[in-house]
């Protein structure tokens, strides 16, 4: 009697084992199928939920992984060492807000963005406002991430908002679709339904704030993308505000200090294989390709920063020098820095800093323009200083 009944359960166990394995083939043979006929005409309302069904681990995945963790660690190593954060943080946000409004259409010189920067112009152009709208959106998401340590679906549309300056919110009428800008051709229709789109964002929010449950953060980051972009919660700005969930959700991992990664430039590079291997997980699954791509653009764009953060930290050590030798009655190790934080100054950054009082502070700033380090560049009713070296330096290596 008491061998029927083992014999029995383990009967059960393999029939409960086998079922699983059936409905896991059938499962992954219907979204295959489905995703095979789908015409991108038509919204993409399949749209699986996270976390995806597949490997995300490959031996391939997992080699290109420890060699970008590496470059991520170099990078936020030499980031730490640059004694005034704001040099990285106002220069290189600049850069990024710069270059993800570019890959929206919206361009504009970096000189026209840090002079409107330093500036703090009130009649500037549409692109240059959106452009620092950008801007202002990813602060507000850091500080949030910093205040709370997490990212919900309501944060992800404030920052949506702060970037397009409008509420409109989730979409809610059908229409929406992304075309090939030469042919305009379709070549995806998000999910229709504002029910459907909330939930997809909800499933979102939770996968982006539970535990890792071992898959590295990296990894879930390339997913978290993917996911927020085929949602497409908005009428616009999606690509802008995917971009700057990648940031924050790094600084959420700890794997950055300060907003300084920025992957937009690498995508304007490689722009037809993103748009490419986005579109490809739809219909292949092919994940395996889409996270190479995200890791390999990570390890690219650290390693390329790095390189950038060390040129500053040696034109900041080769200016303190010579303010030294050539002006040692104005040499202040935070008047240096503060010419360093953005090319453009003013005399008001010098004052409001508490450094000096109006007239010395414009009368340092004249001294360092004599001896070659800054120049003067009327700009309406105002005079900045612009760092010769750092503009050049800034504008050479394009990261």
């Amino acid at each position: 009697m008491y061998i029927a009944i083992i014999q029995c359960a383990y009967i059960f166990v393999l029939c409960t084992l086998f079922i699983k394995f059936v409905h896991d083939q059938l499962y992954n043979a219907r979204n295959y199928l489905i995703m095979a006929i789908h015409d991108p005409a038509i919204p993409y309302n399949i749209l699986p939920k996270l976390p995806p069904k597949f490997d995300l681990e490959t031996k391939r995945i997992m080699r290109k992984l420890a060699d970008t963790r590496a470059a991520l660690a170099e990078m936020k190593g030499m980031g730490a060492i640059i004694p005034n954060q704001a040099m990285l943080i106002n220069t290189l946000t600049m850069r990024e807000a710069k270059d993800s409004s570019e890959i929206e259409n919206i361009v504009t010189t970096q000189d026209e963005l840090y002079i409107a920067l330093a500036a703090q112009l009130k009649n500037i152009n549409p692109q240059i406002k959106e452009v620092l709208n950008y801007r202002e959106a990813l602060w507000s998401g850091y500080r949030l991430i910093k205040e709370r340590g997490i990212l919900t679906s309501n944060d992800i549309t404030k920052i949506q908002q702060k970037i397009i300056e409008n509420n409109a919110g989730i979409r809610t009428q059908p229409g929406t679709q992304l075309k090939n800008a030469a042919s305009g051709e379709v070549i995806y229709t998000p999910p229709e339904g504002e029910d459907l789109i909330r939930k997809l964002l909800k499933n979102l929010e939770v996968y982006i704030n539970l535990d890792d449950n071992g898959i590295d953060p990296l990894i879930k980051m390339a997913v978290i993308h993917y996911q927020f972009e085929s949602i497409h919660p908005y009428y616009d700005g999606n690509g802008r505000t995917g971009r700057i969930i990648n940031i924050l959700y790094l600084v959420m991992k700890g794997l950055l200090d300060i907003p300084i990664l920025y992957l937009s430039s690498y995508i304007i590079k490689e722009k037809e294989d993103y748009y490419k291997l986005l579109s490809e997980i739809r219909y292949k699954n092919s994940w395996e390709d889409w996270i190479f791509y995200i890791l390999n653009g990570i390890e690219e764009t650290a390693n390329q920063t790095t390189i950038l953060i060390r040129k500053i930290k040696v034109l900041l050590e080769e200016t303190i020098e010579k303010v030294k030798t050539e002006l040692p009655s104005v040499y202040s190790k935070d008047l240096v820095e503060t010419i360093f934080e953005q090319p453009y100054c003013k005399v008001a950054s010098i004052v409001e800093k508490g450094l000096f009082e109006r007239r010395t502070a414009m009368k340092y700033l004249r001294e360092l323009e004599r001896i070659g380090i800054l120049k003067a560049v009327p700009r309406g009713n105002q005079i900045l200083f612009l760092n010769l070296r750092l503009y050049e330096l800034l504008k050479q290596d394009s990261i």
